[in-house]
């Protein structure tokens, strides 16, 4: 089995009625394979739609990753993408050599409920792939490759990388992965990394015990470069939900401020110079 190298939890970031968790960057951590990123939007119920969202900002150097479980998420950029997923589904954009966008998180009533609940992740661009054009893509929920465990243990969902020979169609630049398992009642799940791969999970509803060790609803546990056994094992009486990404480990230089995740100071003060300078366009709604 690989072994635990430590678990913490995340810190309140509320943004209005929202309640987020910062999961990472933390104490221990600064980032997992290509990860540098995570913030999890605590499952909420409103009485009525929400009022705002993060408001128009930029991006650069990084793809921001937004896997909805509930509600109801619309983009707008200023590539002039816009785009509405809703309970499952997953909205990635590569911000590339920068981009603005807006990204609301709203209850979504026309689908009967109005809970909210979901993650944003940002991913660090190789610096090659800093350079280029920024992109999107949105992948509502039911088109999510999702695997079924045997014995009706639970499933899968592969939101980035690949697992079993099935592979998700947000792009990739290194090797990484982002999967979401949901393991029944009383039973056990198994899978292996290769050696020097960084792997991280996060327990965003229910307790579980992972490698023979038992964690609570909000936990997040890092695990040793060795190659190896992670096994999650539910004992309780409902179902578990976690989720597991890393991948390879990210090579060059870090440097983030604010907004922007780049290679050298240089790099960044590049970043804000063209933001202010107005080459990253607007949004138009």
């Amino acid at each position: 089995m690989k072994q635990i190298s430590f678990s913490t939890s995340g810190n309140r970031a509320d943004i209005g009625a929202i309640t987020i968790f910062r999961i990472l960057p933390n104490r221990y951590a600064q980032a997992v394979g290509p990860f540098v990123f995570l913030d999890h939007i605590a499952l909420a119920k409103h009485e009525q739609p929400l009022v705002g969202g993060t408001g128009a900002h930029p991006h650069r150097g990084i793809a921001t990753l937004t896997y909805l479980l509930e509600g109801k998420g619309e983009h707008w950029d200023s590539r002039g993408n816009h785009a509405i997923v809703r309970s499952g589904g997953v909205q990635w954009m590569k911000a590339g050599n920068g981009i603005i966008h807006d990204e609301t998180l709203n209850v979504d009533p026309e689908k009967g409920n109005f809970l909210t609940h979901g993650f944003q992740f940002w991913i660090n661009l190789p610096s090659e792939i800093k350079k280029e054009d920024p992109e999107y893509k949105s992948i509502q929920g039911e088109d999510v490759p999702k695997l079924q465990l045997p014995n009706n243990a639970g499933w899968i969902k592969i939101i980035t990388g690949e697992y079993e020979g099935i592979r998700s169609a947000i792009p990739s630049y290194s090797e990484q992965f982002l999967y979401h398992l949901h393991l029944q009642p009383k039973q056990r799940f198994s899978v292996n990394f290769e050696e020097e791969i960084e792997v991280a999970a996060f327990l965003p509803l229910t307790e579980l015990e992972i490698n023979e060790t038992q964690f609570q609803q909000g936990d997040f546990i890092e695990f040793d470069r060795e190659e190896g056994e992670i096994l999650f094992s539910n004992s309780t009486d409902v179902p578990a939900d976690v989720i597991i990404f890393g991948g390879e480990p990210y090579d060059e230089p870090i440097f983030a401020e604010g907004p922007f995740v780049m290679n050298s100071p240089k790099d960044i003060a590049m970043a804000y110079r063209e933001f202010f300078g107005g080459k990253y366009g607007s949004i138009t709604k």
